[in-house]
């Protein structure tokens, strides 16, 4: 059995992702640097083992892959809230940018038949022109959140055309769905909002327009690509945008939800957006042409199975 080790397998795209791998018949390794007991939301942990660790920590995490002998290694942990990443900027490049290359630099010195796959984001790409990005626009982010991107990304390149790691990349848009504990998002937030009755606090007013992609279908992208790099022998860098075709801005969002929800909420916003792009949109092509992968989840489907995930759990994860 193949033994796949995830970091960040707690969050939102951990979660959906481990629970595909596990149907698929992986066995899945989740690394963490927390201690306490954690609630697993997976659907068969008998395939699940938690391990004690932090890829911040370079030497720890080579001696964690020296015991366990993975194939591959998928990269999820990150610092991804623009306003965390904008009030902590050192925190971010550390984690997002130093623990990259921690893991990168573990494989070249044990094993670089390890395949690794990084979590990067529509923000490496930064300010958008006239077109949607494609993979072969240049990165460049402004603020702290969009460059720690960039540079992981630009650094896991490196490291593919340099040292001959196997190295997949998948570039995201916004996602959605189940499991999502950063109630600073959007999605999350307005949900917990209309749960509780409460007004809806925005960073920013409508202007913000997002591609939004549901988490299972991130998830089957991350296994689809997994796939398409064992059966390519030769190759070394494989890039690919994951997005959908639903571009919508933040009042589009709060309208889809609201109706679903039958609520009708008073909208405060402030005045954060200049601490984010305006508008971000994904080429995803590439993903349907080589990965055979394409979204299956349309939005107001989505936000229904994600609405009615936080109506059960939502008191668990606002204590």
């Amino acid at each position: 059995m193949k033994k796949i080790l995830i970091t960040g397998g707690f969050g939102m795209v951990g979660a959906s992702l481990s629970n595909i791998l596990c149907q698929k018949g992986f066995k899945i390794f989740i690394l963490d640097r927390s201690k306490k007991k954690r609630n697993l939301n997976f659907s068969n942990t008998s395939k699940i083992k938690r391990l004690y660790g932090n890829f911040n920590n370079l030497d720890q995490f080579i001696k964690i892959i020296k015991k366990n002998k993975f194939t591959t290694i998928i990269h999820l942990g990150a610092i991804t809230q623009t306003v965390k990443s904008y009030l902590n900027p050192l925190e971010t490049f550390k984690t997002n940018i130093t623990g990259t290359i921690n893991i990168l630099e573990a494989v070249r010195r044990v094993d670089k038949k390890i395949n690794i796959i990084i979590s990067s984001s529509a923000k490496a790409y930064g300010k958008m022109g006239i077109k949607p990005f494609i993979e072969t626009d240049t990165l460049h982010g402004d603020y702290p959140d969009d460059v720690s991107k960039s540079a992981a990304d630009l650094i896991s390149q490196s490291y593919a055309k340099t040292y001959n790691l196997k190295i997949g990349i998948i570039r995201s848009s916004n996602i959605y769905g189940p499991s999502d504990k950063n109630l600073g998002r959007l999605i999350p937030g307005i949900i917990i909002k209309s749960i509780k009755d409460e007004p809806i606090k925005l960073r920013a007013s409508n202007k913000l327009r997002r591609d939004y992609v549901y988490v299972d279908d991130v998830s089957n992208a991350y296994y689809k690509l997994m796939l398409y790099m064992n059966i390519n022998k030769k190759k070394k860098l494989f890039i690919y945008n994951i997005s959908s075709k639903f571009n919508l801005n933040n009042l589009e969002v709060i309208k889809t939800i609201q109706k679903l929800m039958n609520t009708n909420l008073k909208i405060i916003t402030s005045n954060s957006s200049s601490i984010e792009n305006i508008t971000q949109k994904l080429n995803y092509k590439k993903a349907i042409k080589d990965l055979k992968w394409k979204p299956t989840n349309n939005f107001r489907d989505g936000i229904l199975k994600t609405v009615n995930w936080y109506k059960k759990n939502y008191k668990n994860i606002t204590k």
